[in-house]
């Protein structure tokens, strides 16, 4: 793989649980273990927000120093990847032209930003009818929602999708404060929702479209973007 291969990932900026105070974001091992696996491979990876800028991580995502995944780790201590974070792009200053593949990590706030904002479903919908690779995992498939095919239909539509699933959401307390069930959303809009055993790794490819069911899946939808990427 070499660098002509370029990576979108596209970030919640939505700090607390709606209405809530209580503090969220994304999720940070679905942001640090792709971001690795990607560049690992020898992609250039961008980092995208729906407002730009500093965005938010869930606290309950990272811990004291030496106790996060290694993934986690890394990021912490890689400058380029912790200003990337830092100073995201603003996705309406972003086109999908040029990049290969766009990822939407997960964490509680997307359910929040991204299934509202016209911007991101616009640049998905585009990504799509230009062949990219349009992914997400655990939660990130919020944003494929209101995301539509080349014939005006939903997106995921008649095609395979994980996300974070509906006893996850119970397991997590969040079922009553969530905006509205993940799972249960996908398959109203006619997805062929799959999925595994709660919290294990689990993801599904169809063609382009990539996703998977939990920040354990992060590594598998990876593999499974750069593995479509390469087609």
């Amino acid at each position: 793989m070499t660098h002509a291969i370029k990576i979108l990932m596209i970030l919640t900026s939505q700090a607390t649980r709606g209405a809530d105070p209580r503090p969220t974001g994304v999720w940070f091992e679905e942001v640090s273990t792709p971001y690795y696996a990607f560049i690992d491979a020898g992609a250039h990876v961008d980092i995208a927000s729906i407002t730009g800028g500093q965005i938010p991580v869930d606290p309950h995502s990272q811990q004291a120093e030496g106790k996060n995944p290694a993934s986690v780790e890394r990021f912490l201590k890689d400058p380029a990847a912790m200003a990337k974070l830092q100073s995201s792009l603003k996705i309406d200053h972003v086109s999908a032209d040029g990049y290969t593949a766009i990822f939407l990590p997960g964490g509680h706030g997307t359910m929040w930003d991204l299934p509202q904002s016209t911007t991101l479903a616009s640049l998905l919908s585009s990504a799509w009818a230009k062949g990219k690779v349009v992914s997400a995992v655990c939660h990130g498939p919020a944003g494929l929602i209101n995301v539509r095919d080349i014939n005006g239909q939903p997106l995921v539509a008649g095609r395979r999708v994980s996300a974070f699933t509906n006893t996850e959401e119970d397991a997590a307390g969040l079922s009553a404060t969530v905006p509205f069930l993940l799972e249960t959303r996908l398959r109203q809009l006619g997805a062929h929702y799959e999925r595994g055993d709660d919290f294990q790794p689990f993801a599904v490819r169809d063609g382009k479209l990539v996703s998977g069911q939990n920040p354990a899946s992060s590594e598998e939808v990876a593999r499974l973007v750069l593995q479509a990427a390469a087609e």
